[in-house]
């Protein structure tokens, strides 16, 4: 079945095309497969990326969009991302970056396209487990910047994950979101007693 990619928004993208025209951008971005890259480079797959700020003790999730991931595809394959932000003057580009995440978002996205239903994909992230998941939205027409995880979507985490989550493997939200509440660390405010 095929994934319903969600558009971008045309100020990510244009943000994305410039830096990729600009030779300062690219090679202050450090990434040695970009820069190694023989003949045009385009951006693909736009992803909205959302963190998963808090999970509650009943399941709930808060969760924020902070940007978009594109993957840079040159010669037939993706040789880097580019990520977007959103500032108070609009969508602004962010950073290349290169790395495992990016074949692993390869595949997670192959082998949602072998499923049965129909998905929205986008990326979660949980920075108190270091950790990046393909998140695959059963409402397929909804705003990709907006919503939260439904019960029934589904969650892959990419590798690397972390231990004891197997990447690739695809887990409801409903499964997955009481293992990440045991397993994420609640951060310590600053003065607060240890």
């Amino acid at each position: 079945m095929p994934l319903h990619v969600p558009p971008a928004p045309a100020p990510a993208l244009r943000s994305v095309l410039t830096a990729l025209s600009s030779p300062t951008a690219v090679r202050e971005a450090r990434t040695p497969s970009l820069l190694r890259a023989q003949g045009p480079v385009t951006p693909d797959l736009p992803l909205p990326v959302h963190v998963l700020d808090r999970v509650t003790a009943e399941g709930l999730s808060a969760t924020r969009l902070a940007g978009w991931r594109f993957l840079i595809r040159c010669g037939g394959r993706s040789v880097a991302a580019a990520e977007t932000m959103l500032t108070p003057d609009g969508w602004a580009f962010s950073r290349f970056f290169e790395g495992p995440y990016i074949t692993s978002t390869e595949r997670a996205l192959r082998q949602a396209e072998t499923m049965a239903q129909p998905y929205q994909p986008r990326l979660l992230s949980v920075p108190g487990l270091y950790m990046l998941t393909l998140w695959l939205h059963e409402d397929c027409t909804a705003d990709g910047g907006a919503g939260h995880p439904a019960a029934t979507d589904l969650l892959v985490p990419l590798a690397p994950a972390p231990p004891g989550i197997a990447a690739h493997r695809p887990h409801r939200v409903a499964e997955l979101l009481p293992v990440l509440t045991h397993r994420v660390t609640p951060t310590r405010l600053l003065g607060s007693p240890a």
